[in-house]
């Protein structure tokens, strides 16, 4: 008998793992949805719904001089690109590829590759006190490196 409660048991937790984890992994493709589609559908209030307040975005930059740093931009700018980036509706192909690959969700954080037409970013996420997923940190590069440059 005891067997059976334990198997019972199991199976139920397990389960409620496993749909946990499916409510999160669709919640976690939202938040970078909103992120991307943000920018292509010039909708600012997407991207403040998918990033934490404090977003640290980041990049390696080429200066005019040639001199390389990092590149950092925030939550107020990424509204901001939201808002004005794409308002001539000319920045990104009619259809673009957005490919989202969430590498590992642990309880409250996970770590998600987007690959969207020309770049790729490196997100973390993490689950607030409200049981939303935001974005808190991103490393995002070109697919084709020479592109990270101010130079003319």
């Amino acid at each position: 008998m005891y067997r059976n409660i334990f198997l019972f048991l199991s199976m139920f937790l397990s389960f409620s793992v496993l749909s946990e984890t499916s409510s999160d992994s669709k919640n976690i493709q939202r938040a970078v949805l909103d992120y991307i589609e943000a920018q292509h559908k010039v909708e600012p209030e997407l991207m403040k719904r998918g990033l934490d307040a404090k977003l640290a975005k980041r990049t390696y930059w080429k200066s005019e001089d040639g001199s390389e740093f990092i590149m950092e931009t925030d939550f107020k700018t990424m509204v901001w690109v939201a808002e004005n980036y794409n308002k001539e509706g000319n920045k990104f192909a009619a259809s673009p590829k957005v490919d989202i690959d969430i590498l590992d969700i642990d309880n409250r954080v996970a770590s998600v590759k987007l690959t969207v037409d020309d770049w790729i970013d490196y997100m973390h996420l993490y689950k607030n006190e409200n049981k939303e997923w935001k974005i808190i940190n991103v490393l995002w590069q070109y697919q084709d490196p020479k592109k990270h440059s101010s130079q003319k």
